[in-house]
């Protein structure tokens, strides 16, 4: 099954935008065992989400043991539920396919983020695996994006043309873009510009970006394709035992936050 379209077959079925980021963190967690608290959260969840995002620094930070850890995490997600590996990779053609190998036909992941700096070479790997998705930094979330990604060129914000590279680039329809939701205009200006595209949006919950206008003006002319990633608000809804259950209530009151700006 092809990425857009298992994506799309579990946001139907879970009534859910919701993508949730698997992002372990053993300071604030409430347990040690990496492996144990991921599947806690995904077998708490698995009802409630779009897409689970694991972050690769997370685990990678961790050693190989943490490469362990993501490896069985990837395992304990339902086979419905598609897996975006954040992994942020942009590098020349022949490292792009080793990168684009290990993420999907190694560790088995649905998707991946990657960087468009080296160009459409660095890209062209991960898109040859046309069962995949491939996000592309475009408006990221983060304070710094401003250094680089609003600098004009050809008379357009480089993000911009980002957009319309990307648009370009498409031709198997497996592409999509990283839009952050802390930059409400730019998301709604990259949405009219790439109006059928697939966009990942990270920058609600802890980041502080408006969930109003995100989903406005995030989602497609049908309300879906817009795929939003929380991490830390759900996954540390509580230091105590009860953590499972807490990331539950916390990922069902932001999904039912999302469908009701749907229907406005």
């Amino acid at each position: 099954m092809e990425f857009i379209e298992k994506l799309l077959s579990t946001s139907r079925r879970n009534r859910s935008l919701l993508c949730i980021g698997l992002d372990p963190d053993p300071e604030l967690m409430p347990v040690t065992d990496i492996a144990q608290f991921n599947r806690a959260i995904i077998e708490a969840t698995s009802d409630m989400v779009c897409a689970y995002k694991p972050n690769l620094a997370f685990y990678e930070a961790l050693g190989t043991s943490g490469l362990a850890v993501l490896e069985e995490t990837v395992k304990y997600i339902p086979d419905g539920v598609p897996v975006i590996a954040d992994a942020k990779r942009g590098d020349i053609g022949s490292t792009a396919k080793a990168y684009a190998r290990a993420l999907f036909s190694i560790f088995g992941f649905d998707a991946a983020t990657v960087s468009p700096y080296l160009g459409y070479d660095s890209i062209e790997p991960f898109v040859s695996y046309e069962d995949k998705g491939v996000f592309i930094l475009c408006r990221t979330s983060n304070r710094g994006a401003r250094d680089f990604q609003d600098l004009h060129t050809d008379g357009l914000p480089l993000y911009e043309v980002v957009a319309r590279k990307a648009g370009e680039w498409n031709v198997r329809g497996n592409i999509g873009l990283v839009v952050g939701a802390t930059y409400p205009e730019e998301l709604r200006k990259v949405r009219s510009i790439c109006p059928e595209m697939c966009l990942l949006i990270p920058g609600i919950g802890t980041q502080g970006g408006d969930l109003t206008s995100a989903v406005s003006y995030g989602v497609d002319a049908r309300g879906e394709r817009a795929v939003f990633n929380v991490s830390r608000q759900i996954l540390y809804a509580s230091k105590g035992q009860d953590y499972a259950g807490a990331a539950r209530d916390m990922a069902d009151r932001i999904r039912q936050q999302i469908n009701s700006h749907l229907t406005r």
